[in-house]
């Protein structure tokens, strides 16, 4: 038994969770933080393949609008903690950064290792307790305000915990869903719960042939008749089962759940820029103007890279050793539509263990936007990935974390 009290508990030691610890500690707070694994910031350390894109440039407006129809849940974390606030924060703590492509904002040493060794720094000059190899497995309550947490090891006392356990993306960084666990015991709702951030297989195999290439500025969408609306525009990567890169990422949070329910999921492609079917056969008239003898091949490869080409005249079912002009009408047409829209299938994932993100979580109408405080338990809080808010690539998840984290922290 540990007689200890302490003012907050912070359970988990990611972006969000250390940053809390933080800010409580500034504020004069006795913090505790404990975290299961042996190290902390397993995760962190990870991030953006170990580079660790912290944020983005966008507006708290245009940021918002990113993560979809619940994006406003966060607008008082940002009105608190925006990006240029956590720029100034990592200054502080003698972590310079920079957005070499103007967007997305890393710390100029481009490693993780450099923002954990200043968050740790940090931590020790607050004065803050960490415990590592500690396993929560109970918030504990007095009527309906929070007590403190039982471990494996402990009864540790607080008035305040704050829940920052992120979500159930790689599982071998300590991602196991205790955050769900330990909210739903005290009666929050936990949505479904959709690997996301991710790449998806497909049932095509032609894709492994195309492995060599990024597509610039691919067009996606969702071809079933309840879902027409989901699309995405970004650079794709083919891999030797299905398909990758920046765009896959992103819309992998839209495809993850509509798997689960429907079994596959039809897509359609356009690797032509946007080009539609009359500006694909204006551009193979100019072509062939210039030179008669282009065979669809070579004709194709003005648009795309020659294995892509290759796979799609076979999808249409054309001789390439033949003139373009020499091939059937109806042949045309169907390359012109296929470079139009390509079809693809999506028929599953790798689940968890590949996903850097989890789509779903700690039901937002249960949390007050304004201190993220549960609305049902009075001294508990929860930030970052846990609860259900996610959203793409490019720094829009980390500077969720830190802002909800220091939301928390700040106005216990």
């Amino acid at each position: 038994m540990n007689s200890d009290n302490y003012d907050l508990i912070v359970v988990g030691s990611g972006a969000a969770g250390i940053i809390a610890a933080i800010v409580a500690a500034r504020e004069g707070k006795k913090v505790l933080l404990l975290e299961k694994l042996s190290k902390i910031a397993s995760k962190l350390k990870a991030t953006g393949g170990g580079r660790c894109n912290l944020t983005n440039t966008l507006s708290n407006e245009d940021f918002m609008a990113h993560f979809g129809r619940d994006g406003r849940f966060m607008q008082d974390a940002l009105a608190a903690f925006d990006n240029k606030a956590l720029v100034t924060f990592m200054d502080e703590i003698g972590v310079a950064t920079h957005a070499p492509d103007g967007f997305r904002v890393f710390p100029t040493s481009h490693s993780a290792t450099t923002i954990i060794e200043a968050l740790e720094k940090e931590m020790q000059r607050v004065g803050i307790t960490t415990l590592c190899n500690q396993r929560v497995e109970r918030i504990l309550l007095i009527g309906e305000h929070v007590s403190g947490v039982k471990t494996q090891d402990n009864m540790l006392n607080a008035a305040n915990v704050i829940v920052a356990t992120g979500g159930l993306g790689y599982p071998v960084l300590g991602a196991e869903g205790d955050g769900y666990n330990l909210a739903s015991e005290l009666g929050h709702k936990v949505t479904d719960l959709s690997p996301a951030m991710m790449p998806l297989r497909t049932k095509e195999e032609w894709v492994k042939n195309c492995r060599a290439d990024t597509i610039a500025k691919v067009e996606l969408r969702v071809d079933l008749k309840k879902h027409k609306k989901l699309r995405a525009k970004g650079d794709l990567i083919f891999t030797n089962h299905g398909i990758r890169g920046p765009v896959v990422l992103d819309f992998a949070r839209e495809i993850t759940p509509l798997l689960k329910k429907y079994g596959e999921v039809p897509l359609l492609l356009n690797f032509t820029k946007g080009k539609n079917e009359e500006e694909i056969q204006k551009h193979f008239k100019k072509e062939l103007a210039n030179n008669p003898s282009l065979n669809a091949l070579e004709l194709v490869s003005t648009l795309l890279p020659l294995a892509l080409s290759k796979e799609i005249c076979n999808l249409a079912k054309i001789d390439t050793t033949i003139k373009y002009k020499k091939v059937d009408g109806k042949k045309r047409s169907k390359l012109i539509s296929l470079l139009a829209w390509t079809p693809l299938t999506v028929n599953g994932h790798d689940g968890f263990k590949m996903a850097m993100i989890t789509r779903g979580g700690i039901s937002l109408k249960e949390i007050d936007p304004k201190t993220m405080q549960s609305r049902l338990i009075k001294g508990l809080y929860f930030c970052g990935e846990v609860m259900n808010l996610d959203g793409p690539c490019g720094g829009y998840n980390l500077q969720w974390s830190f802002a909800s984290g220091y939301l928390a922290g700040k106005l216990l």
